[in-house]
């Protein structure tokens, strides 16, 4: 498969998606979400790799504030380049500024102890059966998930992204599992 098969599907998920309000995107996400948090991997993960969700993504703000409530680590990416990503400490809901891409991102520290994340949410484009991930074709993801040795990696997505096969290469980096129904 090529580029132009991935590039064509990024497109029809993203027609997919403006058929939804934010609001109803919201509410869609509250079963994932119900799922993400009963899940045994994340209960017992001390150190975790979330994302802050863009308006179109699977919602995981709350989800962000109430597992640092609950007194785990929570780490977020931020973009530093064209081509890489960096994770931060998140420390509260005031400790955000937006970036170039208009994604609220974390102004926390920098983190580098990539071998203590013990469970990481994974958004993309899409995902398929055989755990594959789309993403939105920048690659951010598929050069920063290798170095995360011990994270179990869940990627999640709304049903309408959880298509039957997506074109893959070999930079493409699997998830573990992915969440994408109630």
């Amino acid at each position: 498969m090529t580029q132009l098969d991935k590039k064509s599907l990024r497109k029809e998920v993203r027609s997919r998606k403006r058929q939804f309000s934010t609001e109803e995107l919201i509410e869609e996400s509250r079963p994932l979400i119900q799922r993400v948090l009963s899940h045994p991997r994340l209960q017992c993960a001390k150190t975790i790799l979330l994302y802050n969700s863009l308006p179109d993504e699977v919602y995981t703000h709350d989800l962000i504030k109430q597992l640092h409530d609950a007194g785990k680590t929570i780490l977020l990416p931020v973009v530093i380049s064209d081509t890489e990503m960096e994770l931060r400490l998140y420390s509260s809901s005031n400790s955000f500024e937006t970036s170039s891409y208009g994604i609220l991102e974390p102004t926390g520290e920098a983190f580098t102890d990539f071998s203590s994340i013990e469970f990481a949410l994974i958004p993309g484009m899409a995902f398929d059966g055989e755990r594959n991930r789309l993403g939105r074709g920048k690659g951010y993801y598929d050069r920063f998930l290798p170095l995360l040795t011990n994270a179990y990696k869940v990627g999640i997505c709304f049903p309408f992204q959880f298509l039957p096969n997506i074109p893959t290469e070999e930079t493409d980096i699997k998830v573990d599992e992915c969440i994408h129904s109630s």
